[in-house]
């Protein structure tokens, strides 16, 4: 085939390559990027369609993300029938709150009943870091294990008191194998600074003595009888709230309730003076695995 020929052949693919470009626009409506925009939404428009009438056939979408089930129906079988005793929107009196509270306690055991507090605080101002101690007139339920760190003749009293461990320099021994036995820690002042290097051991479990939680004190008797008698410390999450435990579900409603009200009325007696607005802004009620009840927001 002569050369001539060959580019007789060419020439028309190069011309009709030449026509498809001249087509499309620079810009505007018919350029090829906007083209391909309006093919690109009439095909999402298809599948849009497509997913609704397999929808509405009851038929899964393709390549649909799984359904997440709402959470109450990922909860056991007892958690969802106690929730059903509980009107979510309604705020309930404290009595009603308690008593709903030990009804629907979904555990086989007597779990803890909770106080969880909202507050209107920052807390990482300092004046609105609330924290506190409380005594619970009739205890939390549970036992607590005291340990006092303290000299010679200061240990004798707290041993007469109800402490569980009562020692001097031998309570450092302990520290220093790790063995914290004991829920609560007292000292002195004076013997504060030795406990200084067992910080971080101590520190992250909130067992070491603070002056606000009443666990560094001259009167070390008073603080052991406070400890064992049902005192419990309470402070504010980065989340504003408050959480304590104010007894068991064998508790009598009555005894629950004095504790209930022995808390909120601490709670309320330490509000910052430099909050303007409200410092409670809800109150709900719950045992250890069972569900939320909001309460009545008095305290404000």
């Amino acid at each position: 085939m002569s050369e001539e020929e060959q580019q007789a052949i060419e020439t028309p693919e190069v011309k009709t390559e030449v026509v498809n470009e001249e087509k499309f626009a620079k810009s505007g409506k018919k350029s090829k990027k906007h083209l391909e925009e309006v093919k690109a939404e009439e095909e999402r428009q298809a599948r849009k369609a497509e997913a609704k009438a397999l929808e509405e056939a009851g038929e899964k979408p393709r390549g649909a993300a799984p359904i997440t089930r709402p959470r109450i129906e990922r909860r056991g079988k007892k958690y969802q029938a106690a929730a059903k005793k509980i009107e979510k929107t309604k705020a309930y009196t404290l009595k009603e709150a308690l008593e709903l509270a030990t009804e629907t306690n979904p555990s086989k055991f007597d779990a803890t009943v909770e106080i969880h507090a909202r507050l209107g605080v920052d807390p990482r101002q300092a004046d609105q870091n609330i924290r506190s101690t409380v005594v619970l007139p009739h205890g939390n339920g549970k036992t607590v294990k005291v340990a006092v760190f303290a000299p010679l003749d200061e240990t004798k009293k707290a041993a007469a008191a109800g402490a569980d461990i009562a020692e001097d320099e031998e309570f450092l021994k302990r520290l220093e194998k790790g063995e914290i036995e004991f829920d609560v820690l007292i000292s002195t002042p004076q013997y504060m600074p030795k406990l200084g290097k067992f910080a971080r051991l101590l520190g992250p479990k909130g067992l070491m003595p603070n002056p606000k939680a009443g666990t560094v004190t001259t009167d070390i008797e008073k603080a052991v009888k406070e400890a064992k008698a049902g005192k419990v410390e309470y402070r504010v999450d980065k989340q504003a709230i408050v959480h304590i435990g104010i007894g068991k579900t064998n508790f009598e409603v009555t005894k629950l309730i004095e504790n209930a009200e022995t808390f909120l009325n601490s709670l309320v007696a330490g509000r910052p003076a430099s909050i303007k607005g409200a410092f409670v802004k809800s109150i709900y009620v719950t045992t250890s695995q069972g569900p939320s009840i909001m309460v009545e927001n008095i305290y404000n």
